[in-house]
């Protein structure tokens, strides 16, 4: 129950607010909590649980961290932590929480080389490219098909700015990481990115026509943010006539605008109705927004109070061709960016 539960609510689509099944689910993880005999092991899984369905991502991390210095080989509570510090823009607990435990880890143990890639991710959010790039690639040495490596090794490229290595390195690599249907879409994005680095457009809306946007139809909110964000990143790179592909995305998200789960995911739904031109649509998002904001509770309200709401007010401005004002939005709260 934990664990299907948990990938339902880490994977940010779904709130125990606006999903019945999901709040039913949780509630009886509770019950469950109460009247069982549980380890002290298991009581905080349920609490980590209870704490991200409400809300309360720190708290959760907080208690799956407890686990970890009990269990550093708890597999299920190291990817919860790392996922949810990846939510938070917290680089160095990210980094910190794998390299804690992996001393405690030995290669015959499963899931092991996948820390490779958990660790590379940490070391290049912190800058460590090094030993990013190393890490990475020991993590697809032992694992190819390890997407979450191939992952951290395309961050560890387009740091670095190696575009060209980064088309080559994904390309070859292709048949490894496109069966993993949580990140292939993801790594695609990527590789629409070192091609538009390199000012090569054409291919980036090839990437995004025959993989991106047909795969975010999956519904799963990672893919529907890499369509937003490609689509966003051309816009603004001067390549128009994505009217129709705007419409297609915004009808994929309509279904969110009540969820406010991450701010991250928020301001991807914006760009949607913005790219659309659906004013109506925009304006409906930004009241439920609004409304959160003023009487919801947990850390992404926090965040939303923070800088959240400013990046979004800032997008609106831009949008309307106000950059004078979207910069001024952005300036006093630029340094705060990195929690979203």
């Amino acid at each position: 129950r934990v664990i299907g539960t948990g990938l339902d609510l880490i994977a940010t689509g779904q709130s125990i607010h606006t999903k019945k099944d999901l709040k039913i689910a949780v509630d009886e993880i509770s019950k469950l909590g109460k009247t069982k005999n549980l380890t002290d092991r298991e009581k905080l899984h349920i609490g980590a649980i209870e704490n991200f369905s409400r809300g309360d991502m720190l708290g959760a991390v907080d208690k799956w961290e407890e686990i970890l210095l009990a269990h550093p080989t708890d597999m299920l509570a190291l990817k919860f932590a790392h996922d949810s510090y990846f939510y938070l823009g917290r680089q160095r607990q990210m980094r910190d929480s794998i390299t804690r435990v992996f001393p405690h880890w030995k290669s015959a143990i499963p899931l092991y080389s996948y820390l490779y890639g958990m660790a590379a991710f940490g070391w290049i959010e912190t800058n460590f490219h090094d030993e990013a790039e190393k890490c990475a690639l020991k993590g697809l040495e032992l694992n190819p098909r390890d997407c979450w490596s191939t992952h951290a090794q395309a961050h560890v490229l387009e740091m670095g700015g190696r575009s060209e290595e980064g088309i080559s390195f994904l390309t070859k690599t292709e048949n490894d990481w496109n069966k993993g249907e949580v990140l292939a879409c993801h790594n695609y994005w990527h590789l629409a990115l070192y091609h538009i680095e390199r000012g090569d457009h054409a291919p980036a809306v090839d990437i995004y026509d025959s993989e991106v946007g047909r795969r975010c139809k999956s519904g799963a909110m990672l893919d529907l943010v890499d369509a937003a964000s490609l689509l966003y990143r051309l816009e603004l790179e001067g390549i128009g006539g994505n009217s129709e592909r705007w419409k297609e995305q915004l009808d994929l998200w309509r279904s969110h605008f009540d969820d406010h789960i991450l701010v991250f995911n928020d301001a991807h739904m914006l760009m949607c109705a913005l790219g659309a031109k659906d004013n109506s649509a925009a304006n409906k998002f930004m009241t439920s927004l609004r409304e959160f904001i003023q009487n919801g509770w947990g850390t992404q309200n926090d965040i939303f109070k923070c800088v959240g709401l400013k990046i979004l007010e800032a997008m609106e401005l831009f949008d309307k061709g106000d950059a004078a004002g979207a910069v001024d939005t952005l300036y006093p709260v630029r340094y705060k960016i990195v929690d979203v």
